[in-house]
């Protein structure tokens, strides 16, 4: 049963626009009482008596306190029982409770976005079985802020190029870019999030903003809730797709299994706060997303190496070969998700190979060592009295 000042809170929230999901969440109850409780023309809550109306000449110093920003009860009960209150901090915490809604920086009112201008960002993780094996799976999940249509999409890592490949991934399952694109502040994206200034993107990110053409946003530092939105997908996606599908034979199959439900179920959902049906939304909002570019954005890692004497550079605990020409040149070195390595000199790629293991051995393109196989030929011949000489000096 709720009381007189949850009530209270319900109405000041309501007021200031919260929907009442959020309320429900607030409270700890179901979101039938918050609508119940907004309806009803009357209280069933218990009436608590204040004996004596002790607290009554305290209200102003008490209100005084509130608006300088002092909300701990046991400050505030100090401070007027040094001005002569007796009663206890039952009643002070009950005159307090209502208030607590109009604190500042503690109400949340979620703002719509217009159709195509903003996507959010954000990531999660759990542990499921994959091959057999238990796995932790970070999932990335990117939401359109009009429609609520949204992409997951499951790897091993949450580092910057996992980050990037995720988005880009999720801009093409979308078919479209929003203008703007709003991200937590991981180290992926952002560099540094001053308390005035200018936001510092990591620089990488910035680049990958310029080619897809989208504005980069950053959350305000321990402030998740301006994406509200896309923190309860990462709690929808672990509370219904991995509660359906908790054992995968492989990543492929895990991410062929998240496509497949978002088109079948995410997708065909009827969102509670818009009261429509994602997919329908979604063709209100397509059509404002900007196009894809012609070509896809790198996600490879970018390193260096030096090439050695025997034209072979160290990845990852083995060795790959590259043309003998190279040998103590520094080469560019380009490490995809997929396990594809390209080495370049300058602009020009001279070598690719695939990831293997160490105990597999090295990995040798014949082609890369020929010149310096045939300079190896090239012994010079000395007579047979040479060695007979230096035999006898010896």
């Amino acid at each position: 049963m709720l009381r007189k000042e949850d009530l209270a809170v319900i109405t000041a929230l309501k007021q200031y626009g919260v929907y009442q999901k959020d309320i429900a969440v607030q409270l700890g109850v179901h979101p039938k009482t918050v609508r119940r409780a907004l309806r009803s023309d009357r209280t069933t809550v218990r009436q608590r008596k204040l004996c004596g109306r002790k607290l009554d000449p305290y209200t102003a110093s008490i209100d005084r306190l509130l608006a300088e920003g002092v909300w701990n009860a046991v400050v505030i009960l100090r401070e007027i029982q040094a001005e002569g209150y007796g009663g206890g901090i039952t009643k002070l915490r009950l005159y307090i409770q209502p208030k607590r809604a109009l604190r500042a920086g503690k109400v949340t009112v979620r703002f719509e976005t217009k159709p195509g201008q903003q996507l959010q960002s954000d990531w999660g993780e759990i542990v499921v079985e994959i091959a057999g094996q238990l796995v932790r799976v970070h999932f990335m999940v990117n939401l359109l802020g009009y429609s609520r249509r949204f992409h997951f999409w499951c790897t091993d890592s949450a580092d910057a190029e996992h980050t990037y490949e995720g988005l880009i991934r999720s801009l093409e399952y979308l078919g479209g870019i929003a203008d703007e694109v709003l991200v937590d502040n991981q180290k992926a994206a952002v560099v540094q999030h001053p308390t005035s200034g200018e936001t510092r993107f990591n620089e990488r990110f910035l680049d990958l903003a310029g080619h897809y053409g989208f504005t980069p946003r950053a959350c305000r530092p321990y402030r998740a809730r301006t994406k509200g939105k896309d923190e309860r997908m990462v709690g929808y996606v672990k509370q219904h797709f991995f509660v359906r599908y908790r054992s995968f034979e492989s990543w492929a199959h895990l991410n062929q299994l998240a496509e497949q439900w978002l088109g079948t179920e995410a997708d065909q959902r009827l969102h509670g706060t818009v009261k429509e049906v994602v997919a329908v939304r979604f063709q209100l909002e397509a059509p404002h997303l900007n196009p894809l570019p012609p070509y896809r954005y790198d996600t490879a890692y970018h390193e260096t190496r030096v090439v050695s004497w025997d034209a072979y550079i160290d990845v990852r605990a083995n060795r790959y070969s590259v043309p003998s020409a190279l040998a103590g040149q520094t080469v560019a070195v380009r490490i995809g998700l997929d396990d594809t390595l390209r080495i370049y000199h300058g602009d020009v790629l001279v070598a690719d190979h695939l990831l293997r293991p160490a105990h597999l051995g090295w990995v040798t393109v014949p082609e890369h060592h020929a010149q310096l196989w045939q300079e190896t030929l090239h012994v010079t011949r000395q007579p047979l009295t040479v060695y007979q000489e230096a035999a006898t000096w010896n």
